[in-house]
């Protein structure tokens, strides 16, 4: 970290008022391509893509200006508090999707739904492991922090896992000439159908009739894996900057 880490504060992840003339000029540009896209009956998700991408350029130089004024550590804090609160709200939207609205599992893909696929999933969360790993080396540490980080890695082995799963799936159907077709929506540790609820090590035991543990909808559990790590996180880097803040306050009275 840098001593300019002392003035940041969580408000400004989010706070990109001063690129608003940006983010105007993003969101006009992105609805006349969302307009586009519509007109020409492209899939839901492209037209939400370009809603969002219109933003992106202002979000990214908001990024580029907490780099330059408070260092790289706090950009990359910023970079991962917002790509995964993204992510956490396109897993609600899943869900949302699935409950409320009563559409089929298949249908429920969120906001993104060519996001939704194994490979997208797996990298994500070897990405945002290493992003945690490389934070709490420059000194993110507090219980929230340490809490989000094994929080992390037990969900990027469950990827891990999947991701296993879903190449053994892809060979499998491969041998039986059975090309082109999706191994998508495996389950993992955990849920209906999870190593948990059908393993020879847990078989006859109550580790494999616990409610939700091993009976939830793959959809539900990476529901609560990405709502307990985006609030994980966002407690963690509250923490954190508020710690500094004090911390800068009792300096500026001992002086």
């Amino acid at each position: 970290m840098t001593s300019n880490m002392a003035t940041f504060r969580f408000s400004n992840i989010f706070d990109i008022r001063a690129e608003r003339i940006l983010v105007i000029v993003g969101m006009l540009i992105g609805s006349v391509a969302a307009i586009w896209a519509y007109a020409q009956q492209m899939p839901a998700w492209v037209i939400a893509a370009t809603l969002i991408a219109g933003v992106l350029p202002a979000y990214t130089r908001h990024v580029w200006n907490i780099y330059t004024t408070h260092g790289w550590w706090s950009a990359l804090l910023t970079s991962l508090v917002a790509a995964q609160s993204f992510h956490g709200v396109e897993h609600v939207v899943q869900w949302i999707q699935y409950h409320i609205l009563r559409m089929p599992f298949f249908k429920a893909s969120g906001i993104i739904s060519a996001a939704n696929a194994e490979w997208v999933h797996f990298l994500w969360n070897w990405a945002v492991l290493l992003i945690m790993v490389v934070l709490v080396y420059g000194g993110l540490r507090n219980k929230f922090a340490w809490m989000m980080l094994a929080w992390t890695f037990a969900h990027t082995a469950e990827h891990t896992y999947l991701m296993w799963q879903y190449q053994q799936t892809l060979a499998e159907l491969a041998q039986l000439g059975a090309w082109g077709t999706s191994a998508q929506g495996l389950p993992g540790f955990f849920g209906r159908d999870g190593w948990i609820a059908t393993s020879e090590l847990t078989r006859d035991s109550f580790l494999c009739r616990l409610p939700g543990i091993t009976t939830a909808v793959r959809l539900d559990v990476h529901f609560y894996w990405n709502v307990g790590e985006t609030t994980l996180l966002i407690l963690a880097t509250h923490a954190h900057l508020n710690g500094q803040k004090l911390l800068t306050t009792h300096r500026k009275h001992d002086v």
